[in-house]
């Protein structure tokens, strides 16, 4: 929802005299903002309250309430009608569990409906008692939008007396997109106190404000991403797939018809790339790389589960286009939801929900080391643009591998690679990347260059899962066979 959008959705809950309205956020002053042009827009008055300072911005009522919520209460209810106000109560949520308060709520949910008077609550995270949900409206606050944006950073760089090229301004909004507006502001004082402007040289520092956002909402990890596609062996069919999809971002793919790409499920045993795909999809496509810890989605507090999604996806959204990562979502969303009282299961449904119905330029990446017991809902076609098996490599992927670790760690040095591929043969790649720094690690313990003796030795002293989890490999490669998923590789098969 766009700022303007919202802004009419408040407006025509004001003019529908609804009580009470709970705006959820924690930019406390931008809402103060957005309510002193509504209360323009409207012809009333704004007036606010706080615990220490008691009601301000009202001509013979300063003050009062000060430490007295129900005071406040009071004075709002019996105000003149011919004064049409909006009263932005802050922190007031806190005293909302006292049962005078409460009542008193609920006595004005009925007796402002009579008055041009709103009472409006902000805050971030709450969750209301059981008794008021009825009474309040919610209306969530959105993140500032592109147009927020650039108009914020414009006025800034006009008022420090530096005008900003269309370019620089255009870079530095999308690089604030997920950004509070006072983390903005945040980052454009402290370039004024190191420069006295603003301007392309600080992108570096609102990369850093973002990777601070993302560890501050406790279920988000801003991750880097070092290596394309290029750096991933062998995959050939679904490196492709990645390329088409990339290309669907685009307004020439908007104006052609198709949709924004939802999202890929990369299914597979450990250490065949499903992380190193996620991070290279991220490099190859300019985007940022979110993280979601799915155990972390979850509290212990009634309704905070649901109220981190809510606030994972808002963050997301804000920040695309990026790529959101749900690592081993067969943790989180793969037990019995009776065991939880259902908790799972309505976090599952919310990111479901959201996935099928969102606009944004969001693309889903989910890994999963296999699909017992991931549910049915999660695996139906159209949750995901495609399913992929990432089975163990073949013999021409485990060269390629091979020669990609060798020319990553050792640069100079050419080994003839057929006698250990051939020994490597049910190695996944992370277990030949470890045949690799193994071998090394023996040439360097006798001072020489790493040979393909070393290769071979090492090699031999590695027992790869393939034959200590031979049962779920073949069981995970049975159901991809089904049409369920399609191979990674152009292949098709592997020798494992």
């Amino acid at each position: 929802m766009s700022s303007t959008d919202w802004s009419h959705q408040l407006d025509l809950l004001i003019r529908a005299r609804t009580p009470l309205i709970w705006i959820r956020s924690s930019e406390e002053v931008r809402v103060e903002t957005l309510l002193c042009q509504a209360a323009v827009r409207l012809q009333s008055q704004l007036t606010s309250w706080n615990f220490i300072d008691g009601l301000s911005g009202t001509l013979n009522a300063e003050g009062v309430g000060s430490r007295q919520p129900m005071a406040m209460l009071q004075w709002l209810q019996n105000l003149d009608p011919s004064r049409p106000t909006l009263l932005l109560a802050k922190d007031f949520h806190r005293f909302c569990d006292d049962p005078g308060v409460a009542r008193m709520l609920r006595n004005l949910e009925t007796s402002l409906r009579s008055t041009p008077h709103n009472l409006i609550l902000c805050s971030g995270q709450w969750t209301p008692p059981a008794d008021l949900d009825e009474a309040l409206t919610l209306l969530d606050l959105p993140l500032p939008d592109a147009d927020d944006l650039r108009q914020l950073i414009s006025s800034i760089g006009l008022n420090s007396g530096s005008s900003l090229e269309p370019a620089v301004l255009d870079e530095l909004t999308q690089a604030c997109s997920g950004l509070s507006e006072m983390r903005v502001r945040q980052v454009a004082a402290r370039a004024l106190a190191r420069r006295g402007s603003i301007g392309a040289e600080d992108l570096a520092e609102v990369l850093e404000e973002k990777r601070q956002a993302i560890a501050r909402s406790e279920v988000l990890e801003f991750c880097r991403s070092d290596s394309g596609t290029e750096a991933i062996g062998g995959h050939d069919s679904l490196k492709s797939w990645l390329q088409q999809r990339h290309r669907a971002f685009s307004e020439e793919a908007r104006r052609f018809g198709l949709p924004l790409p939802r999202g890929v499920l990369l299914v597979g045993p450990q250490g065949t790339g499903k992380s190193l795909t996620a991070k290279a999809i991220a490099r190859s496509w300019s985007m940022p790389l979110l993280r979601l810890d799915v155990g972390r989605l979850f509290a212990g507090l009634v309704g905070a589960s649901e109220a981190r999604t809510r606030d994972m996806i808002q963050l997301a959204e804000a920040m695309a286009p990026c790529v959101l990562w749900i690592d081993e979502i067969e943790k989180g969303f793969g037990g019995d939801g009776r065991s939880d009282g259902g908790t799972s299961q309505r976090v599952l449904a919310n990111v479901l929900t959201w996935m099928a119905e969102k606009r944004s330029p969001v693309f889903v990446v989910a890994t999963a080391n296999g699909v017992d017991q991931l549910p049915p809902e999660l695996l139906r076609k159209g949750r995901f643009d495609e399913i992929f098996l990432l089975d163990l490599p073949s013999e021409s992927e485990r060269n390629s591998i091979l020669e990609l670790h060798l020319k990553q760690r050792r640069p100079g040095v050419t080994l003839p690679l057929e006698t250990v591929v051939s020994r490597c043969e049910g190695f996944s790649g992370a277990e030949l990347e470890q045949t690799v720094i193994e071998a090394m690690h023996l040439a360097f313990a006798e001072h020489r260059e790493l040979s393909e003796t070393d290769l071979i030795r090492a090699a031999s002293q590695l027992i790869p899962l393939s034959r200590t989890a031979s049962e779920s490999l073949e069981r995970l490669k049975e159901w991809a066979a089904g049409g369920r998923a399609r191979q990674a590789s152009i292949a098709g098969r592997n020798e494992a």
